[in-house]
């Protein structure tokens, strides 16, 4: 099967590189619950973490679809880019609404490798996905902010330099608007105190974590663009997070696929390869389908992106069905595989823990629905 319908010299060198990162790898990280270090160390000196950065800060100045197409070749080669994704979705709120002065401080050293921006503080307990009811607070004193409260599910914190943090600067009964009074952060994590980081072990290794803010200072330098407008900044970042998580959700679908087709036509039973049984082609050729659907949606909303839009009824059409064909993929996988896919050696049942968590991240596929429902439908507002 043959899908590599553009970057293919990117998707090539990809998938050439997560060869020396095999299923073996994952199992043992998984495991441990550990940080897969040398696989992120060996995409940085590929230069493939900084494809987004432009040239004059020492990336490779490449569109988001580009980043797509890593993504989703590191998740079909059997790999998983949680562990750095964060860093190219980040980069529309930065490079779109970062000070000139932001850019040239931070970008070339996260280009070579040098800095880490993989944490995004958004989600709160109290308030979920209710993103304008959070109440981390960030008060201005003097050339200073002061920031106090807490953030669940900020995903590798700890492995992490920098972190892109909401917060609320305009108390919410003090805004005519509910999402106004909302400011965007580039805090540099190793020149504060009063941030707490606790990890959080989850059903798949990813590096979780909630962090709590004592008074923790920050320059004013670190705010992005303009204070009390940092919804509209974070929308635009999200729009990127789904469309990349969208990319990986192909990736996975597409590893699923081959992983199932070449079991169900080598395994025997009865005599006969078990992929003779049309009960058994049939879940596969449909994930194939959906997949195929899902992802001439994911081409449609990443066109719209870099053409300077903020495609929000594509990009949340293409994360609902990125990670519907991702994960009838995976049922259709660990079902084709029997008993076998629940074994470790297998990257089965370790891919289906992964490929679950985007039904519910990095948004609800409800609230997915709900939007589609209001903004696309006309409908009257559900929340």
């Amino acid at each position: 099967m043959n899908y590599r319908l553009d970057y293919p010299e990117i998707r090539e060198g990809i998938s050439k590189l997560c060869t020396d990162f095999p299923g073996a790898y994952w199992q043992k990280c998984d495991r441990e619950q550990a940080y897969p270090s040398e696989f992120v160390k060996a995409l940085t000196m590929g230069g493939y973490l900084s494809a987004l950065i432009p040239e004059e800060y020492g990336g490779l100045g490449l569109p988001i679809s580009a980043g797509a197409a890593i993504l989703e070749e590191i998740h079909r080669s059997g790999c998983n880019a949680a562990a750095c994704h964060a860093q190219m979705y980040t980069m529309g709120t930065v490079l779109r609404h970062g000070s000139d002065t932001q850019k040239s401080e931070f970008l070339p050293s996260i280009a070579d490798g040098t800095l880490r921006l993989q944490a995004f503080g958004v989600t709160e307990p109290t308030s979920g996905t209710d993103t304008t009811s959070l109440r981390t607070r960030a008060d201005r004193v003097g050339d200073r902010y002061i920031v106090n409260g807490q953030k669940i599910w900020t995903s590798r914190a700890e492995h992490s330099d920098l972190l892109l943090l909401l917060a609320r600067t305009t108390p919410r009964d003090q805004v005519t608007k509910k999402t106004d009074g909302l400011s965007v952060f580039l805090v540099d994590m190793r020149r504060v105190d009063g941030l707490t980081i606790r990890s959080i072990r989850t059903m798949m290794n990813h590096a979780t974590t909630e962090l709590f803010f004592d008074d923790m200072e920050i320059p004013e330098s670190a705010l992005i663009g303009e204070e009390g407008k940092g919804f509209k900044y974070i929308l635009s970042g999200m729009n990127a997070e789904r469309l990349l998580i969208s990319a990986e959700c192909i990736g996975d679908a597409k590893w699923f696929i081959s992983k199932a087709s070449s079991y169900a036509s080598d395994r025997e039973v009865f005599q006969r390869p078990i992929g003779q049984n049309q009960g058994v082609q049939f879940p596969i050729a449909r994930a194939y389908s959906q997949m195929r659907g899902a992802e001439l949606m994911l081409r449609e909303a990443l066109n719209l992106y870099e053409k300077g839009e903020n495609p929000g009824e594509e990009a949340n059409l293409a994360k609902l069905l990125c990670a519907d064909a991702s994960w009838s993929a995976a049922e259709a996988c660990l079902q084709t595989h029997g008993g076998f896919g629940f074994a470790e050696e297998y990257d089965v049942e370790r891919k289906f823990r992964e490929a679950r968590l985007y039904q519910v991240a990095p948004i609800s596929t409800n609230l997915l629905l709900s939007y589609i429902a209001e903004h696309v439908l006309g409908m009257p507002r559900s929340y």
